[in-house]
């Protein structure tokens, strides 16, 4: 049974139709990723899937439940953790402080969330050196390894990760996509929308190319690196 499953999917804002009748699925301790233009409706889909977006039709499961009509906090509960594009980390909390707000819905599980940041902070001894640092004064890719820090801390098995290499130096980059096969190691499924096509579809179990709301190809990561339409449309071949 796939841990996401996502079928007939449509969102809308107003009257433009951003996703159109998409279906996919994510099994266990998969990387899958979403590849397209600008637009394609990449974002679109997770918000859809935090229930950050209002779904027009079609349903969302995890787990083999339909979370389509959940608010985002009890999606979060249910554990999925989600990654926006921007980062969007709070700049005025210190580093140990913004990893804390990720686990705001397991309070009670004391022992669990002080495991958890012994975890992150193993993955990420950049942030361990700055804990009592404010996250706004961190650099970008820093601040990048907090946002996935944070959803780490939520003790998710799904993590929707929108764009993480954007803005960041080839060098940083490197870094966070060997981060991203590392927390999959450990036991997180992902779901990666990245613009980077290459490296993404390197890493990635499978990929869905979205083009205009719709999905126009699937396969394996390595099938799609090798497909001539994919090398002329998305890596510049």
């Amino acid at each position: 049974m796939p841990i996401l499953k996502v079928t007939d999917l449509q969102v809308a804002y107003g009257m433009i139709e951003a996703v159109r009748g998409i279906s996919f699925e994510v099994n266990e301790g998969e990387i899958v990723t979403l590849i397209g233009s600008n637009g394609a409706g990449k974002t679109t889909t997770l918000r859809a899937i935090s229930h950050l977006e209002k779904v027009k039709s079609g349903t969302i499961e995890f787990l083999g439940e339909n979370i389509t009509s959940k608010p985002p906090h009890e999606i979060v509960k249910k554990g999925i953790a989600h990654v926006p594009e921007g980062r969007q980390v709070f700049p005025g909390l210190n580093v140990e402080d913004n990893l804390y707000m990720g686990a705001l819905t397991r309070r009670s599980d004391t022992k669990g969330v002080a495991a958890e940041l012994e975890r992150v902070y193993e993955i990420f001894p950049r942030l361990k050196e700055r804990r009592r640092q404010l996250a706004g004064t961190l650099s970008g890719g820093e601040q990048q390894m907090l946002a996935v820090g944070r959803a780490m801390m939520t003790g998710g098995k799904l993590m929707l990760l929108d764009e993480p290499s954007m803005g960041l130096a080839p060098m940083v980059v490197d870094e966070i996509f060997r981060t991203i096969e590392l927390i999959r190691k450990e036991g997180m499924t992902v779901l990666l929308v990245e613009q980077n096509a290459f490296k993404s579809l390197k890493i990635a179990n499978r990929a869905y190319i979205l083009e205009n709301g719709q999905i126009t190809m699937e396969g394996t990561g390595k099938d799609l690196l090798s497909d001539p339409r994919v090398k002329e449309a998305y890596l510049g071949v």
